[in-house]
Parts: C-alpha cells; structure tokens; sequence
C-alpha cells in the first residue's frame, strides 16, 4: 500500500500520525509514503489525479491498485484491516464515543482553525481578514471549553487514558496553527498541557515538523 500525502496538511498528517501510532504499538503496515508537492501543483497534475480527481490529499492506494480518499474512510480501514491493537476501541460503545469526539473536534475545531489560520497568517497567501479571525475564534471557545473540562475529568489524552483518533484530529490541526505562528487555547492549562506532552511521545516526534 502507498499513503500520498503532504506533510503539512491536516487531513494527511491525521492519517500519517495514525499510521506512526499503530506502528508504534508493535503493527507493521509497511505504507510507502509518498509526497505530494502542492506547491508545485503536484497534486492537479494527471498521475495525481488519476488517484482522486478531486485532487487533494491524502490518497491511500490499495493492494488491488484501487484507492480512498478521504482520511477517516482511510483510518476506519487500515482499522478493520489490522485489528489487532486498533485504536478505536474493542466494542461497539467505545468505537461510536471515540468516533463521537473525533467528529466534534473535527467539525467544531479543526476545520475553523484551518480558516482562522489563513485569514490571520496565510502560508498561501489569502489576504488577513481580522473580522473573520475574530469570529471565527469566539465560535472556537466551547468547544476547546469541552475539551479543556474533558481532559481535567479524566486525561491525559482526548478520550481517557489511551490516543485515540481525536488527539490525532487535533494535533493535525494544530501543526498548521503552529506553522502560521497563530495561538488558539487561551488560558486552558488542561490542553496546553496535553499539546506538550502528545507531542513529546515517539509516534508524533516522527511525523510533526512544526
């Protein structure tokens, strides 16, 4: 199997730091990993395309040459294909909560913080937009107001006591809130204490460069 991906976008790196979690835990997937420039429009060229005509990333090529797109369909099927130390949980109760959280930092957090990235600090050069930065910040207080009292219930990920798929969410988010020099939590000690210490551990050392 090959992951097409490109090392700063949060969709492929929420894949890439799942597949170092899982390796990590002892499972051998042996995935190429293979970048996709997006600088250089690699990602809107025909070979590209011909994987995802939508032409983004990230893009996981099946054994059978077949391919998936998108990054959960991608997660929940190197899940089903590898059971053994998954990392959605063994019953159907811990699977639809983890599924539950990831969902809610996905559509509450991480996709407003990729707008809010751009309209304060642009790596693509989107003129600064204060006005939108600024309410898209307030529509980001409860939900880091739900993770913050979440991690003070039971830390010291997301979900509990192991990583789960929504650490990875955020983290992959976060790298690009890093990257534009942008600042998010606030005073929220809780989550700035899990940012530290996620990203102290090996899996994400190998996978985050910002």
């Amino acid at each position: 199997m090959k992951l097409y991906m490109v090392p700063l976008a949060p969709n492929p790196t929420k894949v890439m730091l799942y597949i170092a979690e899982r390796e990590h835990l002892g499972t051998e997937m042996n995935i190429e990993q293979v970048v996709v420039n997006t600088v250089k429009g690699r990602h809107k060229e025909p070979e590209h395309l011909a994987r995802n005509p939508f032409g983004k990333v990230p893009v996981l090529e099946l054994e059978d040459g077949s391919y998936l797109t998108e990054s959960l369909p991608i997660i929940h099927y190197l899940e089903d294909k590898f059971p053994d130390g998954c990392l959605l949980g063994t019953n159907a109760e811990e699977r639809a909560k983890a599924l539950n959280l990831e969902r809610i930092v996905e559509l509450q957090l991480a996709i407003p913080m990729g707008r809010y990235g751009h309209a304060v600090n642009s790596p693509l050069g989107y003129p600064k937009d204060e006005k939108l930065a600024e309410r898209l910040l307030g529509e980001m207080q409860m939900p880091l107001d739900y993770l913050e009292n979440g991690l003070a219930d039971k830390g010291p990920f997301l979900f509990g006591s192991d990583v789960s798929i929504a650490d990875l969410t955020l983290q992959s988010a976060l790298q690009f809130i890093r990257y534009v020099e942008a600042e998010i939590f606030g005073e929220r000690p809780m989550l700035r204490q899990w940012d530290a210490s996620y990203r102290e551990r090996p899996a994400p050392q190998s996978v985050l460069r910002w």
